[in-house]
């Protein structure tokens, strides 16, 4: 299977979804919907979400989980990144290219708002390696290939100057 493929199974998990914003939700349809493939169909979305998963391992889309969680370690970042994924192509690619984007969306103004939810989904970031366990009785899935991007040098998440600067949308949600 494709990456085309693998985000037509999360659209369909959120076209089903009572509310498409609600991440453990959509994490559980696409679970579903993967765990009704034969096990050698889920094998092969195994690289697409690994190569997802290492196109937006980025320093900029970090820091954007920095100031939209209040704080990301790197388990945090891996589960804002799977919150990403369910929030579907459209938003993930545009995120990828510019975190600051994130800025625009309902759930992130919600949080900037004072909702105390973190946005994070750990389910889904190995959604694709449980439905496997479950469809096959336990077995890991086929490795995959890749490592994650090196990050290159950093910049100080703490510093609002440069918060305005990287991120200029975020920033006002978050620092103002």
């Amino acid at each position: 299977m494709s990456m085309e493929e693998f985000w037509q199974v999360v659209e369909k998990a959120r076209e089903s979804a009572a509310d498409p914003s609600d991440a453990e939700d959509v994490a559980e349809r696409t679970l579903a919907l993967l765990t009704a493939l034969p096990a050698e169909k889920v094998a092969l979305l195994a690289q697409p979400l690994w190569d997802l998963r290492a196109r937006s391992y980025r320093w900029s889309l970090w820091h954007a989980a920095y100031l939209i969680n209040g704080g990301c370690s790197d388990d945090g970042f891996e589960y804002f990144r799977g919150w990403l994924l369910t929030q579907g192509r459209a938003v993930f690619e545009r995120a990828v290219a510019d975190p600051d984007t994130l800025a625009d969306l309902p759930a992130v103004r919600r949080v900037a708002a004072g909702d105390e939810a973190d946005l994070e989904c750990e389910s889904m970031y190995g959604v694709v390696w449980d439905a496997y366990e479950v469809v096959t009785g336990g077995q890991e899935p086929p490795a995959v290939t890749g490592r994650y991007p090196q990050l290159g040098p950093g910049w100080d998440f703490e510093d609002a100057d440069e918060d305005r600067r990287r991120l200029p949308k975020l920033a006002a949600l978050f620092d103002g």
